[in-house]
């Protein structure tokens, strides 16, 4: 059994504010200078670590908006001066998909390493598009002795990179097959091609040594290439023209390709130079991908990288769908051929929290690859002020390495734990057994027919 993975994680603390969903207003002209005023006595320490700032800064209106909403000063002030607001900042982070509370989750994850627990509770809609239709099986969760976090059971995070073999053949006691080639990733995520817009200053290369640090695999443009972004081993080069060379590909144990017509000379070309790369097709996510996908993997392709865009959906057409439903039917069409090991499935684009990377594995994915959560984790506000060639609002370009390798770091760190919570809570302690088991959750529409289907009858639109 190999040792268990762990993620060493330290305090990054954000340079900028953070902006809250909550805040106090404290009214001052009516109170009476309590010696033990209520706001001391914070739980979470808020108006202790921030007084004296907000003091300064705000003069007699204090918006603490790091508050967790648990209303403790608010029902104790004798004066009733104190109320709960919203912030108005909140609302205008990121965008439909990447909501503000992801935002907001993600920054905890990178400055703590933690796990996000909100003090009001879950205040959310139970149900929604995309994956917030899929409710996991957390029906192991009532066994104490199922828990990775904590270490009393172990629990293999960890997957394989490449293909299978489909049967093994044997001459007495010796086997006859040689193994494709194979990497292993202690988690089932892969760094993706960060957008261009936040290619400046040290972000690369401090993605680069984040996933070094964690064992990982970061994919880099060829046309982005340096010396600070090539580390070996790590950096998995994205050949965009191939045709043009394959230079940029040397020593890299896996590189990735653009899906073409061609695809299979490209392939044969890097198989040459090195039998034991590992070739990615990244392939756009549109309506007949599962068609694209079997062909491919029936033709030899190690790894086939399914590309959705930015909100996890399939790219181009009237109805584009959403990725939990283009993999489930990549996933059984595969299953269908009876070649399902014989290649590595992975998922780009829209996978914004750890539940989005699980639930991408359910429904067929063998690991993700993720690109702005670790933007985000370096608190970008994903205001898209660069993509306008404004100046930044956090100054990212400026950001220092060091600092940034640790917030990536951390945020790796509480998605491991979170994996583990989800994985013991299932009953699952090998994320290879997670992939396709479809029973291991609940499909909202699929609750809803059973439930109401005879009374109301189909359902007009889709979830």
């Amino acid at each position: 059994m190999p040792a268990k993975y762990h993620v060493t994680t330290q305090p990054a603390p954000p340079r900028f504010r953070p902006e809250g969903k909550l805040g106090i207003v404290d009214w001052r002209e009516d109170c009476s200078s309590c010696k033990n005023c209520v706001k001391k006595s914070c739980v979470y320490g808020l108006y202790r670590d921030e007084a004296d700032t907000l003091r300064d800064e705000v003069g007699y209106l204090d918006y603490i908006y790091q508050c967790k909403g648990c209303l403790t000063c608010v029902q104790n002030c004798t004066k009733n001066i104190l109320t709960r607001v919203a912030n108005p900042q909140y609302d205008r982070l990121g965008d439909e998909y990447y909501t503000p509370d992801i935002i907001t989750t993600t920054w905890f994850q990178a400055e703590t390493g933690g796990v996000p627990v909100s003090g009001c509770g879950y205040g959310g809609p139970f149900s929604g598009k995309g994956f917030d239709s899929i409710w996991t099986d957390m029906s192991e969760i009532v066994r104490p002795t199922r828990d990775g976090i904590h270490g009393r059971e172990y629990i293999n995070t960890g997957v394989d990179i490449g293909s299978k073999l489909g049967r093994l053949n044997f001459d007495g006691m010796e086997l006859t097959d040689t193994p494709p080639p194979r990497l292993q990733s202690p988690l089932p995520i892969v760094f993706d091609i960060v957008p261009a817009q936040w290619r400046h200053g040290p972000v690369l290369s401090a993605i680069v040594k984040a996933a070094a640090r964690l064992g990982l695999f970061a994919m880099v443009p060829d046309s982005s290439l340096s010396p600070a972004s090539q580390k070996p081993g790590v950096t998995v080069p994205y050949l965009e023209y191939p045709k043009n060379g394959t230079g940029a590909a040397a020593g890299a144990p896996m590189v990735a390709v653009p899906d073409a017509v061609d695809i299979f000379d490209t392939i044969a070309s890097l198989k040459k130079d090195d039998p034991a790369r590992i070739v990615v097709v990244r392939l756009p996510a549109t309506k007949n991908v599962a068609l694209r996908v079997v062909e491919l993997a029936r033709r030899g392709a190690e790894v086939i990288n399914i590309v959705f865009d930015r909100h996890g959906r399939e790219v181009g057409g009237d109805k584009p769908r959403h990725m939990r439903d283009t993999l489930r039917e990549a996933h059984q069409a595969l299953v269908r051929e009876s070649i399902r090991d014989h290649v590595t499935l992975m998922a780009s684009g829209g996978i914004g929290l750890p539940e989005h990377m699980a639930k991408a594995i359910i429904c067929g994915a063998d690991l993700v690859a993720i690109d702005i959560p670790l933007i985000v984790a370096l608190e970008c506000r994903l205001c898209n002020e660069c993509g306008h060639g404004e100046r930044c609002p956090v100054d990212l370009p400026a950001i220092d390495e060091t600092y940034a390798v640790s917030r990536i770091v951390n945020l790796m760190g509480s998605w491991h734990s979170q994996l583990l919570e989800m994985l013991g809570a299932m009953g699952i302690r090998e994320a290879r057994r997670l992939r396709g088991e479809a029973g291991r959750c609940m499909f909202f529409e699929d609750l809803e027919r059973a439930a109401f289907g005879r009374l109301f009858g189909k359902r007009k639109d889709s979830v």
